[in-house]
């Protein structure tokens, strides 16, 4: 979704007995096939673009599975968090949230990859409908999890500013690497290293989410990461 109208231009000729336009094809009618449901009519509505409206549904972490394996990380991040005290949801929020836009960047696992990079929108458009949506959407179920703990607005609000944080780097990562799965794994270890020097400084897991002086910080990482992705999303001139 991500590269650019040269990449896809620059990529090599296939085997002599394979027709390639006729996998392009069926590329095309499968993403393109199936009517838009009430969703993707409102989407394409707000967005003033039913192909951004398909692009953003056919997103990998907004499809059935993946919110499903959202939801019961969030429920058991809950239920967790009921029985110890602990806010535990506000520690899975960000790497869930983060491996979620990772996979908002697509080669490899999108189904509308290609279609995206030839569409009359850029890519860099592309990418953020589908990040922001990827990033409320998480957003609303740590929410809700966290109210259902009984956890305090304080704290339930405090790890959305991490989130943001993983998130851009899960993205940039992504973008940079041209991999949803580096976006993901850069996430992830950033995360569990944050939380783990949690501990070994203030001797608690939780210090990542409560600490105020952090904010800034975290707000500062993302604000760079987010640079990173905008540079790495950029179409070089002349191939726009």
């Amino acid at each position: 979704m991500v590269g650019s109208h040269e990449d896809v231009r620059e990529q090599p000729p296939g085997p002599g007995d394979v027709d390639l336009g006729r996998v392009w094809l069926r590329i095309a009618a499968d993403v393109w096939r199936r009517e838009p449901g009430w969703l993707e009519r409102l989407a394409g509505r707000l967005l003033r673009s039913p192909g951004l409206a398909r692009a953003l549904l056919t997103t990998p972490s907004l499809l059935l599975p993946w919110l499903i394996a959202s939801v019961v990380v969030f429920g058991a991040g809950a239920g967790a968090a009921a029985g110890t005290g602990q806010p535990l949801v506000a520690l899975l929020a960000p790497v869930v949230a983060g491996a979620g836009i990772a996979y908002a960047y697509g080669p490899g696992t999108d189904p509308a990859w290609e279609l995206s990079c030839s569409m009359a929108v850029s890519d860099r458009m592309v990418l953020l409908v589908r990040a922001l949506a990827v990033f409320a959407l998480n957003a609303a179920l740590g929410l809700a999890a966290s109210a259902a703990t009984g956890a305090a607005v304080a704290v339930t609000f405090s790890w959305l500013v991490p989130m943001t944080a993983v998130c851009a780097l899960a993205l940039a990562a992504a973008t940079v690497a041209g991999s949803a799965n580096v976006g993901v794994a850069a996430g992830l270890a950033a995360w569990l290293i944050t939380v783990l020097s949690g501990e070994v400084v203030a001797g608690r897991f939780t210090v990542v989410v409560t600490e105020s002086s952090l904010v800034l910080p975290y707000l500062g990482f993302a604000a760079v990461c987010g640079a990173i992705a905008w540079y790495a999303t950029r179409i070089p001139r002349g191939t726009a």
